[in-house]
């Protein structure tokens, strides 16, 4: 993950971003740093971090902005154009690791696209049986 200025604060959410695998609400994201910053900081990262191509935020089903880290993105160009995927039961909410196809529109430049699915995770399907 590359940042041209490294400040202590960017080097904290950096490091939550290399060691989770799942996505991150924007919320638990402040929730869990308001000791060692204020929200607007995490913010002012969170944009600065997504346009230099290093996380990717979407949309969840409750309208709350979620971000996970980006693979082989750059401030140009984002290549994490994939579905995520929602837990009902849990809330937890993962990138999915399979290709999506974007149509052509007529007329039209498609810059990004977002696609939510929801349902319930392995650990919710097997804990329901």
């Amino acid at each position: 993950m590359s940042v041209k200025r490294k400040t202590k604060a960017v080097s904290i959410i950096i490091s939550i971003f290399e060691s989770i695998s799942d996505a991150i609400s924007v919320v638990d994201l402040v929730d869990q740093l308001k000791t060692q910053m204020n929200k607007t900081t995490v913010y002012r990262i969170l944009e600065r971090l997504e346009n230099e191509g290093t996380i990717h935020a979407f949309t969840g089903s409750n309208g709350l902005r979620w971000y996970a880290k980006c693979h082989e993105c750059t401030a140009h160009y984002h290549n994490d154009i994939h579905p995520h995927f929602e837990c009902k039961d849990c809330g937890k909410v993962e990138c999915l690791e399979i290709n999506i196809t974007i149509p052509n529109v007529n007329d039209r430049n498609i810059m990004s696209a977002n696609v939510l699915l929801s349902g319930q995770c392995v650990e919710c399907t097997i804990n329901a049986a």
